[in-house]
């Protein structure tokens, strides 16, 4: 009975952690689709904003590094590997869902539908899904149940 309570908490803070997880990567993602121009003008005080964004210089390889950690570690986390394809792609999905409604605004009702959109926009949601796969299959090399 002890033995379970534990375990029942153990699986409640790692799912605490997966959503956190999850929040942190979208943000990220949501961060790194801001167009370089809107950075410039939102921050004319920091001259790496068309690169870096609102990171500073020296901690943007970091994030940079984070896009791809967080999603493989989401991937681990996950108890299955459905869950662990959705869960490290739901930050892409809610990412790109809010560009493209951002983004009909100024371009129009079709922008999504353009080759060269439909390209990115699909490499993105494999990349996440992949690190999310390579996350999940970690799991047996660890040997984590």
């Amino acid at each position: 009975m002890y033995i379970s309570a534990i375990q029942l908490n153990i699986k409640r803070n790692l799912q605490i952690i997966l959503i956190g997880l999850i929040i942190l990567e979208t943000v990220l993602v949501l961060l790194a689709l801001i167009p370089a121009q809107l950075w410039a003008r939102l921050l004319p005080m920091l001259d790496s904003a068309t690169i870096d964004g609102p990171f500073p210089p020296v901690i943007a390889p970091l994030v940079a590094a984070l896009l791809y950690i967080v999603p493989t570690v989401i991937g681990f986390l996950a108890n299955c590997w459905q869950r662990a394809l959705l869960y490290a792609t739901l930050p892409a999905w809610i990412g790109l869902g809010l560009f493209v409604i951002a983004a009909t605004f100024k371009v129009g009702a079709f922008y999504l539908l353009s080759s060269d959109h439909i390209v990115a926009n699909v490499s993105v949601l494999e990349l996440f899904a992949a690190l999310g796969g390579i996350g999940w299959l970690c799991r047996y090399v660890f040997k984590v149940r």
